[in-house]
Order: C-alpha cells, then sequence, then structure tokens
C-alpha cells in the first residue's frame, strides 16, 4: 500500500428496489425498513453479507482506503415507490455527501429498474445529483441488476456500470469486488473507461433468463467473459431488462466499457445487442395450465414437484398476495403434501387470534392488489403460527435478515399455507423452514420466483412445471397492458424489419489524481 493509497477517499451508498408498473400498491419508507435502510456507520454492519456493498467494502479494506458510509437502503420489489420516500432517501444518501468534504470516488449499489410516482429514472437521477456534488473529476461506478433499465441519463453520469454476471444472482458480493476494482483503477489513473450501451426493443421474463447450461443467456454471457479476457476491455454486462415496467426506450441488450475507445464500446455494445435479438425466440417459455401440471406431477413416482406461479412474483414487484393457484389445487381436488405461500397481513392475524389448532374460516389473498383476482372462502387448521423473522442464506440478501411479520400455517386438507403479513424476497426455501416446513416431505411447492427456485430446490425437485395464472409479473409479457413503452416490441411483434439497436456512451473526464 503506498502513503497516497492510503489517502484515498471512497463513498460508499445504496438505493437499491425494482418496480413494477402494474401494481395498484405504492412503496412508502417503512416498505423499505422492512430490509434495511442503514445510514451512515451502520451500512459497515453489511460487510458479514453476500450483498454488493460488502464487496465493496472488502475491497476498500484490502486496500486501505478510508470508506466514507453515506447511507444503503434495499427493499424487495414493489410498486413505484411515493415521492416522499423517494425524496427521503434521495436526501438521506446526498447530505453525508455534501458533508463529507473532497472524496476521490463514489460507490454505489443501485438496482437500475427502479421508479417513483413522479420519477421515471431515480437511478439516472442519483447519479446526476451525486455527480452535481462531487463534480467531473471525481469517478463515479455503480453496481446494478443485470435487469436493470439502462437510461442515457444513467450511462451520461457514470464512469462505470457493473451488473450482475449471474441470475439467479448469487455474485452480488463479487460484483461489488468488480465495482470497487475498476473504481480504484479510474481513481489512480490506471484507466480511463468509455461505456457503451446498445439495446433492441425486447421483454421478456425471467424464466428463460438464467445464465447456466444451454439457455440464451449462458450463451450471452460467456461471450461476455470471453470479451472481457481482451485487452482494453474493462467489463462487459449483458441486461436483460426487468419486463414488468411501463416506460418508454425499455430493451434488453448489452453494455461494454473499455479503456478510452468509445468508437469499441459502441461497436461491441451493437453486437450483443444484435445477437440479443436474433435470440428472442428463445425466451418465450413453455407455460401449462395448473391442471395440466398437477397431471404431470402426480405421474412423478417420488420427490417435490415444483408449480411456478411466476406471475406473482415479488421478487419482480408483484403484492404475493394471489391465491389463483391455490384456488385451482382446491377445485381439482389436490390432497397430497402441498406447500403455497400467500401474503395477507388480515388472514395471518385471524389465525393468530384463533390461535394453534383452531378450525377457521377466512377469504383469503387479493386484498393488496385486487386488480388481480378476488379472495377465497377457505376453511382449515391453525397449525403454526411465527413472528416471520428470518435469515437469508445466500444471493442479493445473504446474511441479513428478513420480516415477514406475523405469520400462520393453514393446513386446508393436505395443503399447507403460509400466510405471511408482509412480502419478501424468496431467493431458497427460507420463509417456508422459517414456519417449520420441511420441502422434502413435499409433492407439490408451489414458488413465486422465476428463477431461484432452480437453485433453492436442486437435488431434491423432480420436475418443475411454470403454471398459467393471472398477475402483473407473469411468464410471458404479451399478457401486460402496455401504455408508455413504444411499439413496436417483441413478444408483441414478432418481427421488425430493418430494426437497429438503439446506441448511446460516455467517455469518462478522467480524475483529479490522474
Amino acid at each position: 500500500m503506498t502513503n497516497s493509497e492510503s489517502k484515498l477517499r471512497i463513498a460508499v451508498g445504496a438505493i437499491f428496489n425494482e418496480t413494477s408498473a402494474f401494481l395498484t400498491t405504492r412503496a412508502d419508507i417503512q416498505h423499505w425498513k422492512n430490509t434495511y435502510v442503514l445510514h451512515g456507520a451502520d451500512l459497515f454492519a453489511l460487510a458479514s453479507t453476500t450483498t454488493e456493498e460488502a464487496g465493496v467494502l472488502a475491497v476498500c479494506a484490502n486496500v486501505g482506503v478510508e470508506v466514507v458510509p453515506l447511507m444503503a437502503a434495499r427493499s424487495v420489489s414493489s410498486g413505484p415507490s411515493t415521492d416522499a420516500c423517494y425524496a427521503e432517501l434521495k436526501e438521506s444518501l446526498l447530505r453525508p455527501l455534501r458533508e463529507a468534504g473532497p472524496v476521490d470516488g463514489v460507490a454505489l449499489v443501485l438496482h437500475g429498474a427502479m421508479t417513483a410516482i413522479s420519477e421515471d429514472d431515480p437511478e439516472g437521477d442519483i447519479l446526476q445529483s451525486v455527480r452535481a456534488i462531487v463534480g467531473d473529476n471525481v469517478p463515479i461506478v455503480s453496481t446494478l441488476d443485470l435487469h436493470a433499465h439502462i437510461t442515457p441519463k444513467m450511462v451520461q453520469n457514470a464512469d462505470g456500470l457493473i451488473a450482475f454476471a449471474h441470475y439467479p444472482h448469487d455474485d452480488t458480493f463479487t460484483t461489488g469486488e468488480r465495482c470497487a476494482t475498476l473504481l480504484l483503477k479510474i481513481v489512480r489513473g490506471e484507466v480511463r473507461p468509455a461505456m457503451a450501451m446498445a439495446k433492441v426493443p425486447v421483454l421478456s421474463s425471467g424464466v428463460r433468463g438464467m445464465t447456466f447450461g444451454d439457455a440464451p443467456m449462458a450463451h450471452m454471457t460467456q461471450r461476455a467473459r470471453e470479451l472481457e479476457q481482451q485487452a482494453g476491455i474493462l467489463s462487459v454486462s449483458v441486461l436483460h431488462v426487468q419486463p414488468s415496467n411501463d416506460l418508454p426506450g425499455m430493451g434488453s441488450g448489452g453494455l461494454v466499457i473499455t479503456d478510452g475507445d468509445v468508437a469499441r464500446a459502441e461497436n461491441e455494445a451493437r453486437s450483443i445487442a444484435e445477437e440479443y435479438w436474433s435470440r428472442r425466440r428463445q425466451f418465450e417459455p413453455e407455460i401449462v395450465s395448473v391442471e395440466e401440471a398437477v397431471r404431470c406431477g402426480r405421474a412423478v413416482e417420488s420427490g417435490p414437484v415444483i408449480l411456478v406461479d411466476t406471475a406473482d412474483c415479488t421478487g419482480g414487484g408483484a403484492a404475493g398476495d394471489s391465491v389463483a393457484l391455490l384456488k385451482q389445487l382446491l377445485e381439482l381436488g389436490v390432497s397430497e403434501p402441498t406447500f403455497v405461500m400467500v401474503v395477507d397481513p388480515e388472514a395471518a392475524h385471524e389465525c393468530v387470534r384463533a390461535g394453534i389448532g383452531a378450525s377457521v374460516s377466512l377469504m383469503l389473498g387479493h386484498k393488496l392488489d385486487p386488480s388481480w383476482g378476488r379472495p377465497i372462502a377457505v376453511t382449515g387448521i391453525v397449525r403454526h403460527l411465527l413472528d416471520g423473522d428470518f435469515i437469508y442464506t445466500g444471493g442479493a440478501y445473504g446474511g441479513t435478515t428478513a420480516h415477514m411479520g406475523l405469520s400462520a400455517v393453514l393446513a386446508i386438507n393436505g395443503i399447507q399455507v403460509l400466510i405471511m403479513s408482509k412480502p419478501t424476497y424468496d431467493w431458497a426455501d427460507e420463509q417456508f423452514r422459517a414456519a417449520g416446513m420441511d420441502v422434502r416431505y413435499a409433492k407439490f411447492i408451489g414458488v413465486k420466483n422465476p428463477m431461484n427456485y432452480n437453485f433453492a430446490y436442486k437435488g431434491i425437485a423432480k420436475a418443475s412445471y411454470v403454471v398459467d395464472t393471472p398477475g402483473p409479473t407473469p411468464a410471458t409479457m404479451s399478457r401486460l397492458p402496455y401504455k408508455r413503452m413504444q411499439r413496436p416490441f417483441f413478444p408483441l411483434d414478432t418481427d421488425i424489419p430493418g430494426l437497429q439497436p438503439t446506441v448511446f456512451s460516455h467517455q469518462s473526464h478522467g480524475t483529479q489524481r490522474a
């Protein structure tokens, strides 16, 4: 460590949320606090987690630079944040930066697909505001989710944008490391980034967006890693845009950062976007009815069968209050051991009042976002009650505590329903385990995430089926009522003659220390 390195001051902050536009619910500050909102030095508590912040902190600690903690906030995906909530979060990030005095660089943890009621591009707005405080010669590098909606404002105001390389997102810590490593190279004057984003109008769910196996994203991700081995290429990100937003200019493609070569960054990014378009049909999943999934699942001799109810994915912004899958399972007379979950604080509290062992009759589901269905009448036995706290075992939240709120397990014949008061991200089977539900002994497991179940139930699941259910995060984007995303786009338009990727770029100004 040199003397000059020991004097480096790196500001670190985070505002991370993925939004769905097709919800009636809105996220207030309490929604964010249900995950974490950490001010100042409290941010260092994340050092023991698997978050991006932890990766940034680890690199800074390893080279002995001073970290200036700003604020770190993260929430489970949601509808747009209220204006008051966004204003509070933004000011909580900017105020300590203004008061910190000169810094040598800024590392941010953002999602890239957040919106607020009156702000379509919070990440661009945050980056622009940070730039206004630190000036043109202080580098800013941010991590992003690979489902980010990259805007010209984001590219214009950042020196580097580094997206997750894996889906499911098990590389959050290493993404933070990559962010901090690039930032320090810029600060030391070792590189002068040129960044370009190219996108094509492809909107697809996460069901076929995995970065492993023979999936289309896996092939493009491998190409990105190979490009990064070439001299002069600093970073390559493949972006599979969060499709449950409704904003002009959304699309998927590539973001490339080179060392000073804008034209090369644009050309490589354009080539990735063109490949994305050529693979567009590969992203559309096979969807079956619940009845067909149950029939096929019953033919599987042993082991759990996963019913993927991705249309109600809280990780994509849905309310988690759908009982569309449960309703059909009951109508089909499913009596095999089955686990499903729903967010319904009213029903959870009814079960708590009744107590363990009591028989309760209640109206369940579709109360937080009733635009996607109606509550159903159910009668069952309260089997378990819990406060709803659990610790994530990995991914973007690994090592942090989550809060389902007062929760209950209601047994309806062979079906056990985990009724939660608050939505949480489903990484593995933490929610079920917290409720004493052992997934190894279930015949059917209803999951509300389009991808993470591949890791959560690897080794025990014998089959999985993406089921046809209503909701704001469906398996195919042809189901959503887009109003602001301009036509044409895939999958509503399967062919677009003469299509050219949209490309925008930015050359870093360099640094004070170069």
